[in-house]
């Protein structure tokens, strides 16, 4: 099914506009509390002794020495794997100047990981270089596909553009590059189109997080300061959506007065579940017309429920932040504003483990146990 019939399918659908729900709208919906282990807080940090020949400039580098943040998850074989950003120490000390790399880590526990000595996923000498150098690869988002393999997607960053481009692999280890998400959406409308932070949506089946379709294509919301949406028939060609007047099509907007009021931004996987589709978003604090009660700048995480056969329609949101900075390590690093930057979400162990990144330079996680709450969010 086009991307164009599913568009105007839903929006012919009665109650389709997404518009702005009641922002109390009941928390059945919503996963969590989450709680944050300090005994194993942050679960990756920087390390200077891991070493890289880089091919880009034929040099020795110590990859993952600057910083290491911002995850993705998946759960395989019994162990959740994290598919972290990690930052060399090279160029100027400014957010975004370093060169970044894909590094992978394992955990029996979901809290304890084991880190591999080189990267994963980084600029090579290879079709993707002209997107990918000198800034690296970025801000990972994880998915299993029906078959098993993974859906990696990714942000390809030249220090021009930023483009969210996609990846897969069959055993997390070696990676395939596809290129730019929508390179070849609307004949190459959007190749240069600066875009980030791939969320797709995914149903639950025990510990496995899926792609799933609905209505016959593939969904993706992404990007920032406004989160956008994409389809897909095959989870690597995507077409972002347009409105009838042809612009892109905008399915969550900051709110004034809110700790989303500056920007919203895909978090991990979108997720089917019995109440509808569930969004996690990272959400900034507006210096002007923010939240009063919170720190300017800061970072903090929301959730967004949409309509489970119309992934554009919007149902209801969080009216305040489920996870914020509250820890020194969270607002310590090269964002001492302060992040919970949410990327990473697997079932484990009966548990739902939260991967994030703390002020632009650790891993956490925080562990939410529904046996213990009584609030909804299970997966269908």
């Amino acid at each position: 099914m086009g991307s164009v019939t599913v568009l105007v399918m839903l929006l012919s659908a009665p109650g389709s506009v997404t518009g702005q729900p009641a922002c109390g709208q009941g928390r059945a919906w919503m996963f969590g509390p989450f709680d944050k282990p300090r005994e194993v807080n942050p679960a990756i940090t920087p390390s200077p002794a891991s070493t890289f020949l880089s091919a880009m400039s034929d040099t020795v580098v110590r990859w993952e020495e600057h910083a290491t943040f911002n995850p993705a998850a998946i759960v395989k074989d019994g162990k959740v794997y994290l598919l972290y950003r990690a930052e060399d120490a090279s160029g100027d000390n400014t957010i975004g100047h370093h060169t970044s790399r894909i590094g992978l880590a394992e955990s029996t526990d979901g809290l304890r990981f084991t880190r591999r000595s080189a990267p994963v996923l980084y600029p090579d000498q290879d079709a993707q270089a002209r997107y990918e150098w000198p800034g690296g690869v970025e801000d990972p988002r994880v998915v299993e596909a029906e078959d098993g393999s993974y859906v990696l997607t990714y942000t390809q960053w030249n220090r021009d553009v930023p483009r969210l481009a996609v990846a897969t692999s069959r055993d997390l280890v070696h990676w395939t590059k596809h290129g730019p998400a929508f390179g070849k959406a609307y004949g190459g409308k959007y190749l240069n189109l600066e875009s980030k932070s791939g969320a797709i949506l995914a149903r639950v089946e025990g510990t496995r997080v899926v792609a799933t379709k609905v209505g016959g294509t593939y969904w993706m919301y992404f990007n920032v300061p406004d989160i956008l949406i994409a389809t897909s028939d095959n989870l690597i060609a995507w077409t972002p959506l347009e409105d009838m007047h042809g612009k892109l099509l905008k399915v969550l907007s900051p709110r004034p007065g809110h700790f989303d009021s500056w920007l919203v931004e895909a978090g991990p996987p979108a997720l089917l579940t019995e109440h509808g589709i569930v969004v996690m978003y990272n959400a900034g604090n507006s210096e002007t017309v923010g939240d009063p009660t919170l720190p300017a700048r800061i970072y903090t995480g929301g959730q967004a429920l949409y309509d489970r056969r119309n992934p554009l329609k919007l149902v209801a949101r969080s009216d305040a932040p489920f996870i914020q900075p509250t820890e020194d390590y969270e607002r310590t690093g090269q964002y001492p504003e302060g992040t919970t930057f949410v990327e990473g979400l697997v079932p484990f162990d009966g548990r739902w483990y939260l991967y994030y990144g703390t002020a632009d330079s650790r891993v956490g996680v925080a562990v939410w146990d529904p046996k213990r709450t009584t609030n909804g969010g299970r997966p269908r």
